[in-house]
C-alpha cells in the first residue's frame, strides 16, 4: 500500500514539473550523487541540512527547477524571489535518470518526437523499459517559520516499481 502511494505521489510531481516547466529557461541538471543524504547527519551533498533556512538552500539549489507545496497544496514552480519559506511548505527537487544520465527533458522530447505531456507514458513503456533503465529521484525538504524541518531523498525505479505504476 505504502508503494502504491509513493507512485501517486511521485506521479503527482512528475505531472507538475512537467506542467509547470513549459517555456521556462533550461535549468542546470543534478547529478544522481547529488540526491544523497548523509546517514548520520541528514545532510545533503551541497551542505544543506535540518535547521538551515532559505539562504543555505538557495545557495545550493537557486539554479534548480524547484516544485513548492504551500500548505499542502498543489506543487508549483515558483521563481526563488516568491517561495514563501516563512509559511508551512514543501520543496521539491526532481530529476528523471534514464540509464544513469540526468535527463534534460526538453532536448529528449525532441530528439524522441514526443510532448512533454507524453514523457511519462513514453519512459513508462514496457519496451523502453526492456532496453533502458529509468529512475525517478527526488529531495524533498520540509519548512515551517522559514527553517528546513525535515529532508528526505526519495527514487521510484521504473523498472523495479513499474508494475505499480498506472497512467490516468
Amino acid at each position: 500500500m505504502l508503494k502504491k502511494v509513493a507512485v501517486l505521489f511521485a506521479s503527482s510531481l512528475l505531472a507538475a514539473f512537467l506542467l509547470c516547466a513549459c517555456g521556462e529557461e533550461k535549468p542546470a541538471l543534478l547529478t544522481s550523487t547529488d540526491y544523497d543524504l548523509d546517514a548520520e547527519t541528514a545532510q545533503t551533498i551541497r551542505g544543506v541540512k535540518i535547521g538551515d533556512g532559505p539562504e543555505a538552500f538557495l545557495a545550493a539549489y537557486r539554479d534548480y527547477d524547484i516544485l513548492s507545496s504551500i500548505n499542502g497544496g498543489e506543487y508549483l514552480t515558483l521563481s526563488v524571489e516568491d517561495i514563501p519559506f516563512d509559511t508551512s511548505l514543501t520543496t521539491i527537487l526532481p530529476s528523471f535518470f534514464v540509464d544513469g544520465t540526468a535527463l534534460e527533458i526538453e532536448s529528449f522530447c525532441e530528439e524522441n518526437g514526443i510532448e512533454k505531456e507524453q514523457l511519462l507514458s513514453f519512459l513508462t513503456d514496457e519496451n523502453y523499459l526492456n532496453t533502458h533503465t529509468v529512475v525517478y529521484r527526488y529531495l524533498v525538504f520540509t519548512w515551517e517559520d522559514g527553517v528546513i524541518t525535515d529532508i528526505l531523498s526519495e527514487a521510484m525505479d521504473y523498472n523495479r516499481d513499474g508494475s505499480f505504476y498506472e497512467a490516468n
